[in-house]
């Protein structure tokens, strides 16, 4: 089998998933996409949080050409991506009770608030405690996560439960799990992961739904331009200035 095909099958296999998602998650879309749009109209901030690569879809949507100004990354010291040496101890924190609760409590969130929480498994400490305290807090919380985690899979948490449990909107990643797409009789393990690219356009699919769902109510959606068009950072220095206490990541 060639890499070639191999490559081909994985780009069937992600938009595969991407049309799934599009088509059995609208609704769920739709419903993020209004929490957003009801925190930027009622004063309150946006937040992404996702703990090793599932920290690349938070980042993706925080000062992003295209994106919303106001949506900035709930950082966790220690889980963000593999910026830890050892890699591994990243995983091993996204398991320690007490993690959630005291980066929540050193953090700007506040009722009103929206936080989007990604976790692949939804089953360990860190983001099953970090969405029951941010709910406590009176914060929303929206989950993406993949649901087949919690039918094939135990809780890895003192809870017994799952993310999907304590979320205001569940979005469905519907990746297996193992997050691994191709398997080769020559290869002993599956391979090729996408959860990446889909969670990547969940996210922007509910950035998008929330700009739209602004505008419908009369509100300039506060999007950033890329710099490197012409008057790009004019712009964005507007849009900061007037949005300027809700962005925390000029600070």
């Amino acid at each position: 089998m060639s890499d070639r095909k191999l490559s081909g099958q994985f780009f069937d296999a992600a938009i595969g998933l991407l049309q799934k998602v599009r088509d059995e998650e609208a609704g769920n879309i739709e419903a993020a996409g209004e929490l957003l749009a009801d925190a930027v109209a009622g004063g309150g901030r946006l937040f992404a949080f996702g703990a090793g690569h599932s920290s690349l879809p938070a980042q993706d949507v925080v000062y992003r050409a295209g994106g919303l100004a106001l949506m900035n990354l709930l950082v966790v010291p220690g889980v963000v991506g593999v910026d830890v040496v050892p890699a591994t101890l990243g995983s091993a924190l996204e398991r320690v009770d007490g993690l959630a609760s005291a980066a929540l409590d050193t953090s700007p969130l506040r009722a009103g608030d929206v936080l989007v929480i990604i976790s692949l498994s939804g089953r360990n400490a860190l983001p099953v405690e970090m969405a029951t305290k941010a709910r406590a807090l009176g914060v929303k919380v929206i989950g993406v996560t993949s649901v087949a985690y919690a039918t094939e899979t135990k809780p890895r948490n003192a809870s017994g439960t799952f993310l999907k449990d304590h979320c205001d909107v569940v979005l469905d990643s519907k990746i297996a799990v193992g997050d691994a797409e191709l398997t080769l009789d020559t290869v002993p393990a599956p391979f090729a992961p996408a959860s990446t690219v889909v969670t990547s356009a969940l996210m922007q699919a509910v950035m998008a739904t929330a700009a739209g769902a602004l505008a419908d109510r009369g509100i300039e959606p506060p999007l950033l331009r890329s710099g490197n068009v012409d008057g790009g950072h004019e712009w964005n220095s507007r849009v900061m200035a007037e949005y300027g206490d809700r962005i925390f990541y000029r600070h």
